[in-house]
């Protein structure tokens, strides 16, 4: 895969690829989503999800909802992929994670971006603590809140007001990935799927973790297919095993559209050749248990990591500050990338570094590629002009001259 990865790069086949796994991939019915019902419920109108695939809310009187179930079953891993939810479908989102019995939200965007809302704000803040769902409800609760440089985990609670009965959600937020872009580092990345991953909330005994950014297809489907694939290698054990674009085609069958540019796909490849590293390299115990996603924990009922402990109700500390659980902390990256260097494992600021260098070089070459094509364009424009002047100017000419001829021909008739 490593040397995949290099042939590709080195040969600027990204955009062919990515164009070629577009082609290849199947369209599927979503008349649901075009029902006149549901327009005002989609976020965007070429994002739609399939009808065979859509998740269906069960206690609602229209049943749709802009997500979708992808199933792997080789990874045992299931994900709802969802678009970022509107001010009038927060209440039917709480309703689905009930339903499904999803443990996890993770979120992928942010609220705002360039300006325009990308997502609403569906879960409470610090200054609010709560927030109530009357049309599905439901009252959600913010218990903790732990803030990183580029993440921020959050356990929420989720009341089901007609029944009593309280659940807590973990609220794993991405809060540096930018739209239509890929995060600073895969190591960046990959710390915070493993933090997820700690959790063990994807795991299969828990309803399928919902993923979502602002459509639901392009952060979120490199999140989703990094996550699979690096399970699969672990299973298999074999990383040359896993073909990245057919286990991408596949995960398309349920919804439209994961990943949405050749940057991102570039991406998750350089997300799934570092996760292996660290995966199949290092096997001391507990970065076993923190990576393994399939395996049974290595003791019998082990319970699963508690969560942070949770604030004072009267806690006054903003949104976005750092959060009254000091003590969790994450299993970095950074320190397992530093662990074992002999085994070719890189170092996470020269990762970081070379892909900020990389990242630099590229857009240089694209800015004076893009500088390139448009003088092209304004020459050729120019040329035009001027041809179309001269052809003008030559027209106008012959015109003249012919009405001229005319005159001449008339007034020599009329005089004879």
């Amino acid at each position: 895969m490593e040397q995949e990865f290099l042939d590709i790069d080195s040969s600027g086949r990204w955009q062919n690829l990515y164009n070629e796994i577009r082609n290849q991939a199947s369209e599927y019915p979503y008349r649901v989503a075009r029902l006149p019902a549901n327009r005002n419920l989609n976020r965007y109108r070429d994002v739609s999800p399939y009808d065979h695939s859509r998740v269906k809310l069960e206690n609602s009187e229209n049943d749709y909802i802009n997500a979708s179930l992808v199933m792997v079953e080789e990874a045992q891993r299931a994900y709802i992929l969802s678009q970022g939810p509107l001010r009038n479908t927060c209440g039917h989102f709480w309703l689905m994670i009930w339903e499904q019995r999803s443990k996890a939200v993770i979120m992928l965007n942010r609220v705002i971006e360039k300006g325009s809302e990308k997502c609403a704000q569906y879960w409470p803040t610090t200054e609010e603590l709560q927030m109530s769902f009357t049309d599905t409800g439901f009252i959600v609760r913010l218990l903790s809140e732990e803030d990183q440089s580029y993440y921020t985990i959050r356990v929420l609670e989720l009341q089901n007001t007609k029944t009593g009965e309280s659940r807590e959600i973990y609220h794993f937020h991405y809060t540096t990935w930018p739209d239509f872009g890929v995060p600073e580092s895969p190591a960046s990345f990959l710390n915070f799927l493993f933090k997820v991953r700690e959790s063990r909330s994807m795991d299969p005994d828990h309803g399928p973790s919902v993923v979502h950014c602002s459509a639901g297809i392009g952060r979120s489907g490199t999140f989703a297919l990094v996550d699979t694939c690096l399970v699969l290698m672990k299973k298999r054990k074999n990383p040359s095993s896993v073909d990245i674009q057919k286990v991408l085609l596949d995960m398309r069958e349920y919804r439209m559209g994961l990943i949405q540019t050749p940057d991102q796909l570039r991406f998750s490849y350089m997300a799934v050749i570092e996760g292996a590293k660290l995966i199949l390299t290092d096997n001391s115990v507990p970065q076993q248990r923190m990576l393994s996603t399939a395996d049974p924990p290595s003791e019998p009922g082990l319970p699963p990591p508690p969560p942070p402990p949770r604030p004072h109700l009267h806690d006054s500390t903003p949104n976005g500050q750092p959060g009254p659980c000091p003590e969790l902390q994450p299993a970095s990256v950074d320190h397992l990338l530093e662990r074992d260097p002999d085994n070719h494992n890189y170092n996470a600021a020269e990762i970081s570094g070379h892909v900020r260098k990389r990242h630099r070089e590229e857009r240089i070459a694209s800015t004076a590629q893009k500088v390139q094509q448009m003088k092209q364009r304004l020459t050729d424009s120019e040329k035009k002009r001027e041809q179309r002047q001269y052809w003008r100017s030559v027209l106008l000419n012959i015109g003249v001259g012919a009405a001229l001829a005319v005159g001449l021909l008339v007034c020599w008739i009329y005089s004879q």
